[in-house]
């Protein structure tokens, strides 16, 4: 029996997100990743004798999106979700802030990491109860994408077929919630380099890993024009051996990119 696509989720915001996809991906311009939590930025902050309260907290990052130029340089910006709520001393949302320098806000969507039973310690990202519901509020908060990440360890038995078919189903899944509710998808399945195996073993799990990822994708009737991969670099394990140049680097991960995506 022949399978049947499922409507996109994402069809009510089809051209939102394709436009916020393609403002996010701006030739020259990156991503910030600003979403450090209240306790990750305390510690920053303790390092310059600054006490970590909401008001430093807000300085710090309006500071940020009000640099001169910062978005001749800067597409988006991946917020804590106290920034989507805050306001800058003179009273403008950060949000407007960031609208103001050209800079997408965006927002970290999952919850973490947790163990998936019966397997090497490999992990499951959590956070899909109740993503609807908050992608909702973030969208009418000034959040236009969001990113969810997935990680993979390599070792003799891992990736496992339960970690890859796990992770691959939900990155689809929040994509799918995201795009339904107008939310471009960061996804991130992202091979870590801790191990020791060589660069063709990267490059075999990363490319099995993104297969399975845009099969699910395409399963799940995912927009893919409203989407963006975070992918990891093809790189030997941290305590492999042997060497490689940045050029065997740079060609495992295109090669790894066009058989796979």
């Amino acid at each position: 029996m022949a399978a049947h696509a499922i409507a996109s989720p994402g069809l009510a915001f089809r051209d939102e997100l394709i436009a916020t996809a393609n403002a996010l991906a701006a030739p020259g311009k990156g991503i910030l990743a600003a979403d450090e939590s209240i306790g990750t930025i305390g510690k920053r902050f303790a390092s310059i004798n600054v006490k970590n309260t909401e008001e430093n907290r807000t300085r710090y990052r309006e500071l940020l999106f009000t640099a001169p130029g910062i978005g001749n340089h800067i597409s988006g910006a991946i917020v804590f979700e106290e920034t989507l709520s805050s306001k800058g001393t003179d009273g403008v949302s950060m949000v407007e802030k960031m609208r103001r320098a050209g800079i997408v806000p965006g927002i970290k969507v999952d919850k973490g990491l947790t163990i998936i039973p019966g397997t090497e310690g490999e992990s499951s990202t959590q956070g899909l109860d109740g993503l609807g519901e908050r992608c909702r509020e973030y969208y009418a908060a000034g959040a236009r994408f969001a990113k969810w990440r997935a990680v993979y360890k390599i070792s003799q038995n891992t990736p496992s077929s339960v970690a890859t078919k796990e992770n691959s189903w939900t990155l689809a899944r929040c994509g799918a919630i995201c795009q339904q509710n107008g939310l471009v998808p960061i996804i991130e399945p992202e091979v870590l380099m801790d191990g020791h195996h060589d660069i063709e073993r990267a490059a075999h799990v990363t490319e099995n890993v993104l297969v399975a990822t845009y099969s699910a994708m395409m399963q799940q009737g995912m927009l893919l024009e409203g989407t963006l991969l975070k992918p990891n670099m093809v790189c030997p394990g941290m305590d492999y051996p042997g060497k490689v140049t940045g050029q065997d680097i740079a060609a495992y991960t295109i090669r790894t990119l066009q058989r796979a995506v």
